[in-house]
């Protein structure tokens, strides 16, 4: 600690000397030269946050498309298990096992109901190739040309996206020999 009479006869020191003028006025060129930078900086700064933005859309676009395609995937597997059941029903229409296989079944299709799937193609539709593999042609003149005469095998769609195409027997008009 300093005693008293030391610092009693120290000198006051001067306050630092202005500087001059022109070193603390920026002049106009590099006021321009700054301002340019300070935009540059801005530009790149807005650009960054843009591709962060689009960054992150594209993302999670990727995860939905992603999370989508493994639910499509698992669906897929269930319906073979339903087609499975199914084939079995239609070999033996009647009997013990029906009951049960119609208990299963039903489960089954709960199931994929819960998940957001639904059985697409029907007999009466008018055939489409986005939504219909056609197996077999028939000829018909009772309904008009490319409608959905019979399901060989169900299709399902989760929402507008087809999971699996029905199989479809297609009416086709009978060509008439003179």
């Amino acid at each position: 600690m300093p005693n008293s009479h030391e610092s009693e006869g120290s000198a006051p020191t001067a306050p630092p000397a202005p500087a001059p003028a022109h070193e603390t006025q920026p002049n106009r060129q590099e006021l321009e030269e700054l301002t340019a930078e300070l935009a540059r900086i801005e530009d790149r700064y807005k650009r960054a946050l843009a591709d962060l933005d689009n960054y992150r859309k594209r993302a999670a676009r990727e995860i939905e498309s992603r999370v989508a395609d493994a639910k499509a995937a698992a669906l897929r597997d269930w319906l073979d298990a339903v087609d499975s059941v199914e084939r079995a029903m239609r070999m033996e229409p009647a009997g013990p096992c029906v009951d049960g296989l119609r208990a299963v079944l039903d489960q089954m299709e709960a199931v994929i109901a819960r998940q957001g799937a639904q059985r697409i193609g029907a007999a009466g539709d008018q055939f489409d190739p986005e939504r219909h593999e056609a197996v077999a042609v028939q000829e018909s003149a009772d309904v008009p040309d490319r409608t959905v005469l019979a399901i060989e095998r169900s299709g399902f769609a989760l929402g507008d996206r087809v999971i699996r195409p029905a199989q479809v027997v297609v009416a086709r008009t009978p060509e008439h020999v003179h």
